[in-house]
């Protein structure tokens, strides 16, 4: 099922500044049994972008209106929200636009191996590195293509991909975002400068203290604390958290055995997928 402006269809004006300049922000939620799992935490991230974007003409009782009716036929299937700007004259300068695009589709649920969570994945180092600009960093605009380069450098038998920025820091995966395990200690990249704050990456912070551990979100995170962790792993909302089970890096290989902490805080997470 798609709606567009509430109304099922598959069309966009080709003037719609999504299409013509990826002006516009998206959230990709999971449903169980009909419930939009971690919802407001999605929509708050979604404003956020908004907000960042001055996108500020969305009508958010039609987009509730959207949600109460794909919700209604929604089971088990991930759900894509997308707003851009609207449509619109040719040319950059968004003045003058009064009507957001709002975009609701449903998707089927991914199947990934039970392996990925338990014994783990392969993580590869993506070549494709992220650019600094704080303004757009945080939210999921529609501006996808340093992940799609980077998607496009692996396959089997690596899973996903880690990305670095040009100061050669570790900032997330091409899907996921990353934490690295040391001594007990947990770090996640600070994702200031770019890379997506995740909604999971958010709750896993929040069951990790809750057990009494704490997690540094740091900047200047490199290949080599990845590469002498004692555990990695990965979370978004879709996959909640898998374990890295190998880290390449060019032709070395780093192996690690999934660590107890992760071990513990998947089962938390999986209330969620």
């Amino acid at each position: 099922m798609i709606l567009v402006n509430g109304k099922q269809s598959s069309t966009l004006p080709v003037t719609d500044r999504g299409l013509q300049y990826g002006d516009g922000v998206w959230e990709t939620i999971l449903i169980k049994q009909g419930k939009a799992i971690l919802l407001e935490e999605h929509l708050n991230r979604l404003q956020f972008g908004l907000n960042r974007l001055r996108i500020n003409h969305l009508n958010i009782k039609d987009l509730h209106e959207d949600l109460e009716k794909i919700l209604q036929v929604a089971e088990n299937n991930i759900l894509k929200i997308i707003v851009t700007r609207g449509s619109g004259g040719r040319g950059y300068n968004p003045a003058g636009l009064d009507q957001a695009t709002r975009i609701l589709s449903l998707h089927p649920i991914p199947r990934f191996p039970e392996t990925y969570t338990t014994l783990g994945i392969n993580l590869t180092l993506c070549k494709m590195r992220l650019a600094h600009n704080p303004i757009l960093a945080g939210f999921k605009h529609l501006n996808r293509l340093e992940q799609v380069m980077a998607r496009g450098e692996f396959a089997e038998p690596y899973q996903e991909g880690l990305l670095m920025d040009y100061t050669n820091d570790i900032i997330e995966g091409t899907m996921s975002n990353i934490f690295i395990i040391k001594d007990n200690n947990l770090t996640t990249p600070k994702l200031d400068n770019c890379g997506i704050r995740g909604v999971m990456q958010t709750q896993v912070i929040k069951i990790l203290n809750n057990h009494g551990y704490a997690v540094e979100k740091k900047n200047n995170i490199s290949v080599q604390d990845v590469q002498s962790a004692d555990g990695v792993f990965m979370t978004n909302s879709v996959i909640g958290i898998w374990s890295v089970s190998t880290f390449t890096v060019d032709s070395e290989v780093i192996n690690y055995t999934q660590h107890e902490i992760t071990k513990k805080i998947q089962k938390e997470v999986r209330q969620y997928t």
